[in-house]
């Protein structure tokens, strides 16, 4: 029996060249653990008929049932489903990257294609004409997944409630290669929905419930600044005037319409009001920042957002530190530079950020398709 090679992968000083090593052992068969935000995970190629054997045997020797493929990319999806209908497009848009497993029934057009490309049988894809897809939000996993450039099937690795160096050596000599990064943000399996038509439907109860389902189906803008008692809140106000006015509405009606406009700080602590040169300033455009109370930028909101906004290039770092993936949807409001933080300045300061801002986002959100 070989051992099995364990990488502390954010301990090593040649992170690319170990995530490399990874991917290259499931090109040519091997099995490897990756870490997941959920549990961690035995992954193999699909391709690599004694690497399913493998896994087969690690989940029990059933060699029945189809694996479930584990995504590099979000459009990497169409491989295996072929045309999707809008409302399929917004689930993955929406719930993807993160701890959701979507089930999709396929046209037997679609299995054909995908599995003759892959050269592989119908059933090890698909059980009874559907499939399931999984996007992971995490670093490692992500990185090998892009660097293999193949389909990569994962299986649950052992005991989720185990320490990773407990899980290590449950499975040495069962597994080619084991990336140990700590242990996982939920440490509990992935939600399973189901995809019909128009709704979806909960096949399987994990980290993300119903309501927090709902709530990132939303579309939802997100300003981001230090302390979320200035800039973001102010932001906020403004840009619900600016969405009504878009959408010939009033402002109340926007929750009805499914659409959230949040503010956080990425130093903000919890409940503080806005500053009254805020609430002052922001009145000018009909706005009222009175309720505001500041809360901390959480993975959860970063999730939720379908676009972010910050104040600074320092706003967007943390925010792609908390969610790599949020990156390609998370921008500098002003895109020629940071926005001073006004905090200590009189009420004509901030009326001039107030304006400021109200440009600013006019521009913004006239440059993106998030309210189309």
């Amino acid at each position: 029996m070989v051992a099995t090679e364990v990488i502390s992968i954010f301990d090593v000083a040649d992170y690319d060249v170990q995530i490399a090593k990874g991917a290259t052992s499931l090109q040519h068969g091997g099995v490897v653990v990756l870490p997941t935000e959920t549990v961690y995970g035995a992954a193999a190629m699909l391709t690599q008929p004694a690497a399913l054997k493998k896994l087969s045997d690690l989940r029990g020797g059933d060699a029945s049932k189809p694996f479930t493929i584990h995504l590099a990319r979000r459009e990497d999806a169409k491989r295996y489903l072929g045309k999707t209908n809008d409302y399929a497009n917004r689930l993955m848009k929406k719930l993807w990257p993160g701890p959701i497993g979507l089930q999709f029934e396929v046209p037997a057009e679609a299995r054909t294609a995908a599995t003759k490309e892959l050269g592989i049988s119908e059933s090890t894809l698909y059980e009874n004409g559907s499939i399931v897809l999984r996007f992971p939000d995490h670093l490692v996993a992500g990185d090998v997944l892009r660097e293999a450039d193949g389909p990569v099937v994962i299986i649950k690795a052992g005991d989720t409630t185990a320490r990773p160096d407990e899980l290590a050596r449950e499975l040495d000599g069962k597994v080619d290669l084991f990336y140990n990064a700590g242990q996982p943000q939920y440490a509990k399996p992935s939600t399973l929905l189901k995809v019909h038509e128009n709704r979806y439907e909960i096949v399987r109860a994990g980290v993300y419930d119903q309501r927090i389902i709902e709530r990132l189906l939303r579309t939802t803008v997100l300003f981001v600044c230090s302390g979320n008692t200035c800039r973001s809140p102010m932001a906020e106000a403004i840009a619900k005037q600016v969405i009504a006015k878009k959408l010939n509405a009033h402002e109340s009606d926007l929750e009805k319409r499914g659409i959230s406009v949040l503010s956080a700080g990425t130093f903000a602590m919890t409940g503080s009001r806005a500053t009254p040169q805020g609430v002052e300033a922001v009145k000018e455009f009909g706005a009222d920042l009175s309720g505001h109370r500041s809360k901390p930028l959480t993975v959860e909101l970063i999730h939720q957002a379908d676009v972010i906004y910050t104040m600074g290039r320092a706003h967007a770092s943390t925010v792609a530190s908390l969610v790599p993936s949020a990156a390609d949807k998370t921008f500098t409001l002003d895109a020629k530079g940071d926005i001073d933080d006004p905090i200590g300045g009189d009420l004509e300061l901030y009326q001039s950020l107030a304006r400021e801002l109200k440009t600013l986002i006019e521009k913004r959100l006239s440059e993106s398709d998030v309210l189309a």
